[in-house]
């Protein structure tokens, strides 16, 4: 069975367990449970794989206990997404609507009292804590060597930490006032945003929870560190790409959502340096319109890619990707069994259909 459908076989069992342990509350906590189910059914699995082959580039054999380490990360991710598309106040993740959406729905269905908006955000907000919940009881109880868990622990909870501060950080960026700053300052922003609230969570931290785990040399941890935050930033440079460019069969999202969203991207901050005086204004009037219609979006499109900005994002995602496969190449001590995946990675990590 490959890594992906063994981390979805522990998903599934770890779901059943939990249910188990709910069920005295009785059938109203069902729709919560409905929910993050719906969520961990779908994704990539790349958090997961990064800390499992983290371990295993440590020299660390494959193991049932290792694949449910690995799946702390999804129910980590599922957390993530869940508070995330309240704060964003999305509709949709993963062609299925957003956690608080579906709850509201509920609410409504059942012609329930109270505002149906308003429940469905505070189901979804303790979904996603029930998940950061769950994630720790992975941890705890994968069943690999204490000492092993001991060590991977601190960057575990750093992780936890700094992606809560992560989220905030980008919470505050989006209502700082923003046209007025040097373009250089615009993109820093950008790129902090990305560092603390998804190239950190997405690969570095959790290849270095698996690595350091296994028992892998400081000399070899810096250089997968290095590897981890490149690609990590390039993954979501990728991402801010398929956020305005995407496909929604594939992204799971409508087109141009985080233009809908008005998310301060590095490709929104390299638009507003190199538009012309009409393309900017019209990017400013209608970014972060919710009600933005299709004929709007290929308008704004065709402004961020007159300006450059879909160019200078590739190159940095190529540059990011040249120095990822640098670092993992001067991390001579890794297994060879992980050295090919890790490479195969970053292709799959940075990929146009990503």
């Amino acid at each position: 069975m490959d890594l992906r459908a063994r981390v979805q076989s522990c998903i599934d069992q770890e779901l059943r367990t939990q249910a188990t342990v709910l069920d005295e509350l009785g059938p109203d906590v069902t729709d919560l449970l409905d929910r993050i189910g719906s969520l961990l059914a779908g994704g990539k699995r790349l958090r997961a794989a990064f800390l499992y082959w983290g371990h295993r580039a440590a020299g660390r054999p494959d193991s049932d206990e290792l694949v449910r380490l690995a799946t702390a990360m999804e129910f980590f991710q599922a957390a993530a997404l869940i508070h995330d598309d309240v704060m964003d106040d999305s509709d949709t993740r993963r062609g299925m609507p957003a956690a608080h959406r579906a709850l509201a729905a509920v609410h409504t269905e059942r012609g329930w009292g109270g505002d149906d908006e308003r429940f469905g955000v505070a189901g979804a907000i303790l979904a996603g804590n029930l998940c950061l919940t769950w994630t720790d009881e992975l941890v705890a109880t994968s069943g690999l060597p204490a000492g092993d868990l001991a060590r991977g622990r601190e960057v575990f909870d750093r992780m936890r930490t700094q992606l809560m501060a992560g989220q905030f950080l980008d919470v505050v960026d989006s209502v700082r006032p923003w046209d007025d700053l040097p373009s250089a300052e615009r993109i820093e922003r950008a790129q902090r945003v990305i560092r603390y609230k998804s190239a950190k969570y997405t690969v570095e931290h959790p290849l270095l929870i698996g690595a350091t785990a296994g028992g892998l040399p400081d000399s070899d941890l810096a250089h997968l560190s290095s590897y981890g935050l490149d690609l990590g930033h390039a993954f979501q440079l990728r991402d801010d790409l398929l956020g305005v460019f995407g496909d929604p069969e594939s992204t799971g999202k409508p087109a141009g959502d985080d233009l809908r969203e008005g998310k301060r991207t590095v490709l929104i901050a390299h638009t507003l340096n190199g538009a012309d005086d009409a393309g900017r204004q019209l990017l400013r009037s209608h970014l972060g319109n919710p009600d933005l219609d299709d004929s709007t979006v290929d308008h704004l499109r065709a402004v961020i890619t007159a300006s450059g900005a879909v160019d200078a994002v590739e190159d940095e995602i190529s540059t990011l990707a040249a120095r990822a496969r640098t670092s993992l190449a001067a991390a001579t001590g890794i297994s060879p069994e992980a050295r090919p995946v890790l490479d195969a990675l970053v292709e799959i990590s940075t990929s146009r259909t990503a």
